[in-house]
């Protein structure tokens, strides 16, 4: 049921907060008004909706797109999205992801010395021209995947980390079905054409998240435009780098059979975007309709944080502890993204359970967050018992038992 003790007591806390201006000041109601529109199940504060335009998306010539802001999930814009397709050098963001992963466990460090075998000397296509029986730093291998594209570099990093390229494979597949990448499946850890190998847009955009928010610290070499290494200079082929300041990664691949994609993310102050374009016909293609995707999402669209991780929304009732209070909150940030001159339309709520008995460990759902714009839910979240509480002694039990059976209501 829905916890209107919370909607009432916190309308001062989320004015005060400025995320939901629905129930600002000019919209309040008398308190008899509020507690009847609560009874009908609705908080929102009954504004009428202004009258936003919106264009529709562009379409692109692509075979596949995708943008998306990764703090709220938020998909703006997709076109067979999910569609299989060879994604080329887009391959090696999951490889690059894997040293990323491997760093933070303590299992590599930069320094790391890399051994080049035959096999990563003799890599076609784009090289970072490393030769056979050198050791190279990791940190140097990192650079040439991400800055050059370097086939050699990720025949390199893919036998150090797992002895060969087959293994290290295996261990890309196992990694893209824990993110959810269920439309994608790697054979090698370049992207060179091979039968089997296969990824999508979301599932791209699934990666790009992940590296940018899982790694932050590493993040930061996908917006070198730069790389030289052996006294040989290269560009990053993500020309929007050189185009858009706000864009700051991540990755180009390019095949005959996979056409040109690329996987571009752009920070326009608090707000993040991820766009992916698969199956353009030129470098020039790829890089003007990633552009067309970000420009419209930034324009038209905007993502506010409404309440942080660990955040306490609600103190309720707890039946049977050994305390009487459970602090309810996220369990992570809470985002939304909605279209630019709406945040007046957002409302929130609360559903909790009628009945919470003790005991409680951290982390138990106890109900969720309801966000509305307009009075249509875009989303909803795990309410989420912060604290412990345990079970009291026998006669509080019994007790609270009591109460309840006087007070009608049905506990489990």
């Amino acid at each position: 049921m829905l916890n209107y003790y919370f909607l009432i007591t916190n309308l001062k806390k989320i004015r005060r907060m400025g995320y939901l201006a629905s129930i600002s000041k000019p919209h309040f109601k008398p308190m008899w008004a509020w507690i009847a529109t609560l009874i009908c199940g609705i908080s929102s504060a009954q504004a009428a909706p202004d009258e936003v335009l919106i264009p529709a998306p562009p379409s692109l010539s692509a075979s596949s797109y995708l943008l998306v802001d990764p703090h709220s999930g938020k998909v703006i814009v997709e076109y067979q999205a999910d569609q299989r397709l060879p994604p080329a050098s887009l391959t090696k963001m999951m490889t690059s992801y894997l040293v990323e992963h491997e760093l933070a466990r303590g299992n590599l460090k930069l320094t790391d010395k890399v051994r080049i075998s035959e096999k990563a000397w003799r890599a076609p296509g784009s090289r970072m021209f490393v030769r056979e029986g050198t050791f190279v730093e990791l940190n140097d291998l990192l650079k040439g995947i991400i800055i050059q594209s370097g086939n050699d570099a990720s025949i390199a990093v893919a036998e150090h980390l797992a002895g060969s390229e087959s293994s290290f494979a295996d261990l890309m597949n196992q990694h893209a079905n824990l993110l959810g990448m269920n439309d994608t499946h790697f054979v090698n850890s370049t992207g060179l054409p091979a039968e089997n190998h296969y990824s999508s847009a979301r599932d791209l955009s699934i990666l790009a998240q992940h590296i940018i928010l899982d790694y932050p610290e590493h993040y930061k070499v996908y917006s070198e435009k730069y790389f030289t290494y052996n006294d040989i200079r290269q560009a990053n082929r993500n020309k929007l780098l050189w185009r858009d300041s706000s864009v700051d990664g991540l990755k180009t691949g390019h095949t005959e059979e996979a056409g040109f994609g690329l996987v571009a993310s752009a920070k326009k102050g608090d707000m993040r975007l991820i766009s992916v374009v698969m199956g353009t016909k030129s470098e020039e293609a790829r890089a003007q309709e990633s552009q067309k995707l970000l420009t419209y999402g930034f324009r038209y669209f905007d993502t506010r944080q409404l309440y942080q991780k660990y955040e306490v929304l609600n103190e309720n009732r707890v039946w049977g502890g050994a305390t009487e209070q459970v602090k309810l909150g996220l369990g992570e940030h809470l985002y939304v993204t909605i279209p630019r001159g709406q945040e007046e339309n957002l409302s929130a709520s609360l559903s909790i359970s009628e009945v919470i008995k003790a005991p409680i460990q951290p982390g138990d759902e106890l109900g969720k967050v309801i966000i509305s714009l307009n009075d249509e839910v875009i989303t909803e979240k795990p309410l989420i018992a912060l604290n412990a509480v345990e079970e009291g002694g026998f006669v509080k039990k019994v007790w609270d038992n009591l109460v309840l059976f006087f007070l009608g209501i049905v506990s489990s």
